[in-house]
């Protein structure tokens, strides 16, 4: 992508977060200070309930009218308020980026998760992932849209495999935000289960072009392998077709049913439509992302 492309999509991007938000309210936090409900008890507006008065609590939440009706301190308890944690991870496999309009749309997804966690007050983590190679990003390399080409440097000694997670230092009770083709081969559940250990909650944007969905092939084709670069040619007949579209869909069946099995919205995003349309479409209907209040 070119850097009028990337700034074009930050762009797009910016106004999509103004109404579209990652789910952070509906979750229990525990952490920094913030603005987020938290799991304890702390001095927010938000009343929670009544202890004791014990030496040394702070007078200001001494409940003086149940003084007045009993006589004993009791103490106001509020939710506490905290910072959300937020860790995204962007595969940067070669497929997410092989159309014009699909590597539109990736950028454009990103960017909108990476805005919306920022203007939450998210304490945020970004990672690169591209096979075995993983990379953390500072904020400002997603700001001044160095990332794509930090993102390219990356290389794959294994482009054929699933995507190793080992190396990216997860946050306990953190959302993750895995944005991905889901476009390698291997069980889904292995990959879920890694993204939502240690109390992790986990969403899934899974970006998608027309002509991988659903393919108009007919005829002498030489296709080539995203990842690998090799070369296979083929001949298309109707059959052929309809297996492939069997096979694709069978894929995305079996990654949906994982991600129910863990508790993990999965949205499938359209690369062919305007940004705010192809949110709508799924990722609202998941609970992956939410509209803004």
């Amino acid at each position: 992508m070119t850097p009028a492309q990337l700034k074009q999509a930050r762009s797009t991007a910016s106004i999509c977060a103004e109404n579209i938000s990652l789910p952070l309210r509906s979750r229990v936090w525990k952490g920094m200070a913030g603005e987020f409900a938290g799991a304890g008890s702390g001095s927010s507006l938000d009343f929670q309930d009544h202890r004791n008065y014990v030496p040394g609590d702070d007078p200001r939440h001494i409940n003086w009218q149940a003084y007045a009706r009993t006589g004993s301190y009791t103490m106001k308890l509020y939710r506490e308020e905290v910072r959300p944690v937020v860790d995204i991870v962007l595969d940067v496999s070669d497929s997410m980026f092989l159309e014009e309009v699909k590597a539109t749309r990736v950028a454009e997804l990103f960017y909108t998760i990476v805005t919306s966690s920022i203007k939450a007050g998210a304490a945020t983590n970004i990672h690169l992932i591209k096979g075995s190679s993983h990379r953390q990003l500072p904020l400002e390399t997603i700001l001044s849209d160095q990332w794509f080409s930090i993102a390219q440097e990356l290389t794959d000694q294994h482009p054929n495999q699933a995507p190793n997670l080992e190396p990216i230092p997860l946050r306990p009770n953190t959302i993750r935000v895995f944005i991905s083709d889901l476009l390698f081969p291997g069980d889904a559940n292995p990959v879920i289960r890694h993204l939502t250990q240690r109390q992790g909650s986990l969403i899934i944007l899974c970006p998608f072009s027309t002509s991988e969905a659903n393919p108009d092939w007919q005829g002498n084709y030489e296709f080539i392998d995203a990842e690998s670069n090799s070369r296979h040619p083929h001949r298309i007949e109707p059959h052929v077709l309809r297996d492939y579209q069997k096979t694709y869909n069978k894929h995305f069946s079996l990654w949906h049913h994982a991600a129910i099995k863990h508790q993990s919205p999965l949205a499938r995003i359209p690369s062919d439509l305007n940004l705010m349309e192809s949110l709508q479409i799924d990722a609202i209907k998941s609970g992956a992302l939410e509209i803004s209040i």
